[in-house]
C-alpha cells in the first residue's frame, strides 16, 4: 500500500491534543510497518519532530492558511505521490479530492449547537468550529471509513449524522514518557525552573468553553478557603488577562494570588509537574475522550474527571466522578482526596493500573489493520 496520512500540524512549537495524537500514530506506525509505503504531508514549522526513514517519507507542503493547505495542496500531493489511501488524521478532509479517504473524527462537538452557539473560546476557536461545520458532514460521507476515538463519541456521530457502517473507534493511548519519576533530582529542577509551590492542583484548562475553567477556579476558590489558602492552583499557557475576565465574573478576584501561570509546557515536560502536583483536576464539560485523564493517572496523581460524555468510559473506577457544572462537587472531591489518604492511594493505585490499558502502539496496529481492510475493500470493488 502508499498510505498518505495528512499530519499538518505536528512540526508547530505549540502542540495540542490532536497534534499529539496524530505524532504518536506516525512514530509508533515507523516502528511496526517497514513494508508499506508512507507519505506524511506536513506544514513547513519550526519543530522537526519526525524526518523521513527508510519507507516512511516526510513530505513538507506549503499552502497558506489551514483550510487553502487541506483543500487544495493537500489533495495535490496524495495524486502526485499515487497514495491508495488518504488518512486526514484532524476532523477534517478534501471535500473534492479523489484518493479515497480515511478520516480521524475526534469528536462532533462543534456540531452541537448549543456548545457552538455558547458564548465563550477565542476568535480563533471560533472560526475553526464554524470551518468543521461546513467540511464534516460531507467529507464524512464520502469517506470509506470514519474512526473516532472513544464508544461513546461514535454513538453521538452515529445518532446526529446518521451514519453507522463506515464507522468505528480506536482508543488514543498515553505515552511512554508519562509515569512515576524516582530521581528526585529531576523534579527538583523542574520545581525550580517552574517556581512550582510546595502543594499544588494541576488543571489543563484553557478558554475553550468545554474545559470549564469557570465553575473550577470557583471549586478552588472554595476549597482554598477551606483549607487556610495552603494550596496553589497550577494552569499552563493560559494568558492573564483572560483569567483575570474569568475571575471578575465569577467574583473571586482576590484568588489570584494563589494560582500560577506557567506559559506553554513541552509535552515532555508535563510529567514532571503531575509527578509533582497534589491532585489533578479535568472536569470537562464535554470530552470524545480526555487523553490528560490517563496522563495524570500513569504519573501517580489522584484524579478528578467528571460524569459527563467520554470522561467516565476512560477513567473507569479509577478518578472520582463529579458533576461538573456544580463547583461544590469538584470542591468536595477535592477535600475527599485530601482529607482521607488511603482513598487517595486507592485512586494512585487503579489510576496506575488503568493507565497502563492503554497503549499508543496499540492505536497503531488497530489503524495498520484498518488500512488494510480499507485497501482490500477498495480493490474488491475495483474488480
Amino acid at each position: 500500500m502508499i498510505i498518505g496520512i495528512e499530519a499538518q500540524r505536528i512540526f508547530r512549537k505549540k502542540k495540542h491534543g490532536m497534534d499529539m495524537v496524530a505524532l504518536e500514530l506516525i512514530k509508533n506506525l515507523m516502528e511496526i510497518d517497514t513494508k508499506n509505503t508512507y507519505y506524511i504531508f506536513v506544514k513547513p514549522d519550526s519543530d522537526k519532530c519526525i524526518c523521513s526513514n527508510g519507507n516512511f517519507h516526510v513530505i513538507e507542503l506549503n499552502g497558506g492558511p489551514y483550510p487553502l493547505w487541506e483543500q487544495y495542496a493537500l489533495p495535490h500531493a496524495a495524486r502526485k505521490f499515487k497514495c491508495d489511501l488518504l488518512h486526514c488524521t484532524s476532523n477534517t478532509a478534501p471535500i473534492f479530492g479523489k484518493t479515497p479517504l480515511v478520516i480521524t473524527l475526534h469528536d462532533i462537538i462543534y456540531l452541537e449547537s448549543l456548545v457552538f452557539l455558547k458564548k465563550g473560546g477565542s476568535a480563533y476557536q471560533r472560526l475553526g468550529n464554524l470551518y468543521r461545520r461546513i467540511v464534516v458532514p460531507p467529507v464524512v460521507r464520502k469517506s470509506k471509513v470514519v474512526v473516532t476515538v472513544s464508544n461513546f463519541e461514535q454513538n453521538r456521530i452515529s445518532a446526529h449524522m446518521g451514519v453507522s457502517d463506515n464507522l468505528t473507534y480506536i482508543y488514543n493511548g498515553v505515552g511512554d514518557h508519562f509515569g512515576i519519576i524516582s530521581q528526585q533530582g529531576q523534579l527538583d529542577q523542574c520545581k525550580q525552573t517552574y517556581n512550582l509551590p510546595d502543594k499544588f492542583v494541576f488543571f489543563l484548562g484553557n478558554t475553550d468553553p468545554k474545559k470549564n475553567t469557570p465553575n473550577v477556579l470557583k471549586a478552588f476558590a472554595h476549597f482554598n478557603n477551606n483549607n487556610n489558602n495552603e494550596y496553589s492552583l497550577v494552569m499552563l499557557d493560559f494568558e492573564e488577562s483572560a483569567l483575570m475576565q474569568i475571575l471578575n465574573d465569577i467574583e473571586e478576584p482576590a484568588i489570584r494570588k494563589y494560582i500560577l501561570l506557567t506559559g506553554y509546557i513541552p509535552n515532555n515536560e508535563l510529567p514532571k509537574i503531575i509527578n509533582l502536583c497534589t491532585l489533578f483536576l479535568y472536569p470537562s464539560l464535554r470530552e470524545s475522550f480526555g487523553i490528560p485523564i490517563l496522563e495524570g493517572m500513569a504519573c501517580g496523581a489522584p484524579v478528578v474527571t467528571s460524569n459527563t460524555s467520554s470522561m467516565p468510559e476512560i477513567a473507569g473506577d479509577a478518578a472520582l466522578i463529579v458533576e461538573p457544572t456544580n463547583y461544590l462537587s469538584i470542591s468536595n472531591a477535592m477535600q475527599m482526596i485530601i482529607d482521607n489518604p488511603l482513598l487517595r492511594e486507592s485512586l494512585i493505585d487503579k489510576g496506575l493500573k488503568r493507565a497502563s490499558m492503554f497503549s499508543w502502539k496499540e492505536m497503531a496496529k488497530k489503524y495498520l489493520e484498518l488500512y488494510k481492510t480499507t485497501f482490500n475493500s477498495i480493490s474488491h470493488d475495483k474488480e
